[in-house]
């Protein structure tokens, strides 16, 4: 696995490569001692797997705040998905600023986002597939959300939105007086 930085602090991509012959392929999506770097003291509690049907639709903008905040590990396991984070630590040089990484079943690539993050994703294909890490239990109670259409974030997604939750459409805009999550 070959660790790479991304422009915001502490957001990485985890490269794997995948061994390949005549009968498919082989590839190692975890190993704690060779991700040690960005797991530093955290373990993974929790896995959880999403199907998305349609290409189009939208998941997210999820997070935790404290005390549950989460670093999570997300990975394409079938078709391919624009994925997409939000930095709303409070005092960062990147705070609300977004990145995006095209995530596909073939490339082998992880992105790894750390706590004070919103994560989400709209799915390039239909029937895409993805495998979560995360390092804290979910907490209903701790949950926090950003809407997908936020003018503030102007996150200009690939494919036309579609098939967004009522959950999701329900998460408020970023008001003038938010101001991030403080780790």
């Amino acid at each position: 696995m070959k660790i790479l930085d991304t422009p915001v602090d502490g957001l990485k991509i985890v490269e794997s490569s995948p061994h390949r012959d005549a009968r498919g392929s082989f590839v190692r999506l975890f190993c704690a001692e060779e991700l040690a770097p960005v797991l530093g003291d955290r373990q993974v509690v929790q896995i959880n797997h999403s199907k998305t049907s349609h290409a189009g639709a939208i998941r997210g903008m999820h997070y935790q705040m404290p005390p549950h905040a989460e670093m999570k590990m997300v990975r394409c396991l079938r078709g391919r998905v624009w994925d997409v984070v939000v930095d709303l630590r409070r005092d960062s040089a990147t705070f609300l600023h977004w990145q995006a990484y095209e995530l596909a079943q073939d490339d082998a690539r992880m992105i790894v986002i750390p706590e004070g993050f919103a994560h989400g994703f709209q799915a390039l294909d239909a029937e895409s597939e993805l495998i979560y890490l995360h390092t804290t239990y979910y907490r209903p109670g701790s949950e926090g959300g950003l809407r997908y259409d936020d003018a503030k974030l102007a996150i200009p997604w690939p494919l036309h939105p579609l098939d967004v939750s009522p959950r999701d459409l329900s998460h408020p805009l970023v008001s003038d007086d938010f101001t991030g999550v403080d780790l």
